[in-house]
């Protein structure tokens, strides 16, 4: 490894005076670019086809947070289930944790959208555009002629086209696709809210990767920053081999090599699109896309040495030849994960196709009925989660008494909709347990339970 450190003082896309170094990445090739390659095209088509699949006619995908309606998977979550979804955050971050804790940040590489987009798509055009890392430099000192003036409008112009698409699909997993349709079919005017959120995405997409680039990753993004905290030296990462490469030395035909596997070519700078040197150990720069393993298993086979000078290896792989452990940091985090995701489970086995919430009417006290009732006013809103209309009909569990609605015996949720009322709830004094005293009301659709809410009555302090 090279003694120099200052790589640690600055990042690798800027310079002394603090501006900023265009990264012109060689395009890589080689077996790992290749399973990426094919994954990206998984990954393109499951972006682009999810927000337009339906099941039972709900859309696969869509976290409409204005409205608070989630569906994930063809079941819906509203507000009332946020502590189911909080949950599945939970275990999702925590996943990230422990499997950045085992892996480093190889999700950044292989399945963030940011990576995929950028290095699979955009970077791709570009060099079809503009051509390969040589060639773009050379285009970008030229002088405006009309070559020029050509391939860099044609790139900008896809770029936003592409990003255009992207705010499209984007808006689609939030409002739904028949909701996108509305505004794509429809005057402009009638969705005027809908039509500038497109714009702002894809503007937003657009200078991302047109422009941002790397400086997401490296600056904005904070997951890089956490491998500060969650790598040791059991995690494994791309890293490179320096018991193997160092001292580094150029290669020279028919000599015997005294110095280390590393010919020192910079290959493995050239196509990081971040631009930093793999060499120098584990920087929050690197983003883990394999870019440099592809190129210094090129290079070691072209001067006959083994593959795997860089490769997916631990600190403690490579220093002591130690395989990954199992370590009890892993298995506390895994138990915790386990634990959570069990909680998770039971919770979506145990819910309602109907929940809500009862609310006595504010600033009223109890009525009296007679000699020998009380009534409370109270308010019901309830949400149906499944496709089809619920007529409801309320009536009082396991406690003596009467609901007496107001307006309609029964109230009748919409699929996917809500539905409220207002009723009474009338109580023998004798059933009073105090002040307040607990009352569930079952929520029955034709005789059938299909659910309950528990409330608080409101009684005399004395009777």
């Amino acid at each position: 490894m090279s003694d120099s450190t200052t790589f640690r003082d600055s990042i690798a896309t800027v310079d002394k005076q603090g501006k900023r170094k265009w990264i012109f990445a060689k395009q890589p090739a080689g077996r790992f670019y290749n399973i990426r390659t094919v994954l990206s095209i998984f990954y393109f088509f499951a972006f682009f086809s999810l927000p337009f699949i339906s099941i039972n006619g709900r859309p696969l995908f869509m976290l409409n947070v204005v409205e608070g309606k989630f569906i994930l998977f063809g079941a819906i979550f509203w507000p009332q289930d946020f502590f189911i979804f909080g949950l599945a955050m939970l275990a999702f971050i925590l996943f990230i944790v422990l499997f950045t804790m085992a892996f480093g940040r190889l999700f950044c590489g292989w399945a963030c959208p940011q990576t995929i987009f950028m290095e699979m798509l955009f970077r791709r055009i570009e060099y079809w555009i503009e051509g390969d890392a040589a060639q773009q430099q050379l285009l970008d000192r030229r002088s405006w002629d009309t070559d020029k003036i050509i391939r860099k409008t044609a790139k900008h112009l896809i770029f936003y086209l592409i990003s255009f698409i992207i705010a499209n699909i984007f808006l689609a997993y939030i409002i739904g696709a028949k909701a996108l349709e509305k505004i794509i079919m429809e005057p402009y005017s009638a969705h005027m809210g809908g039509f500038i959120a497109i714009i702002v995405f894809s503007g937003v997409f657009y200078g991302v990767y047109a422009f941002m680039r790397e400086q997401i990753c490296t600056i904005i993004c904070p997951y890089g920053r956490l491998q500060g905290v969650l790598l040791d030296k059991n995690s494994v990462l791309v890293a490179y081999d320096y018991n193997r490469g160092e001292p580094r030395g150029k290669y020279r035909k028919d000599e015997d090599r005294a110095a280390g596997d590393c010919i020192d070519c910079l290959q493995c700078v050239r196509v990081c699109p971040t631009g930093i040197d793999i060499r120098n150990g584990t920087q929050l720069e690197c983003v883990n896309c394999t870019a440099c393993i592809d190129a210094c298993d090129f290079m070691m086979e072209k001067v006959g040495r083994p593959r795997g000078l860089i490769r997916y290896a631990s600190e403690n792989n490579i220093a002591k030849k130690e395989k990954l452990r199992f370590t009890p940091r892993l298995k506390i985090y895994s138990t915790i994960l386990l634990v959570i995701l069990g909680a998770i489970v039971g919770m979506l086995s145990s819910r309602k196709p109907v929940t809500g919430t009862i609310i006595r009417t504010a600033g009223m006290l109890y009525q009296e009925r007679g000699t020998d009732s009380i009534s409370n006013l109270y308010r019901i809103k309830l949400i149906n989660k499944t496709t089809a209309g619920i007529p409801l009909e309320l009536k009082l569990e396991d406690t003596p008494g009467a609901i007496e609605m107001i307006g309609k015996s029964s109230i009748t949720v919409k699929a996917e909709g809500q539905g409220e009322g207002t009723f009474f709830i009338v109580l023998p004094k004798t059933a009073l347990q105090g002040r307040k005293s607990k009352v569930k009301i079952g929520l029955y659709e034709n005789n059938v339970l299909i659910s309950s809410i528990t409330t608080t009555f409101s009684g005399p302090i004395s009777f």
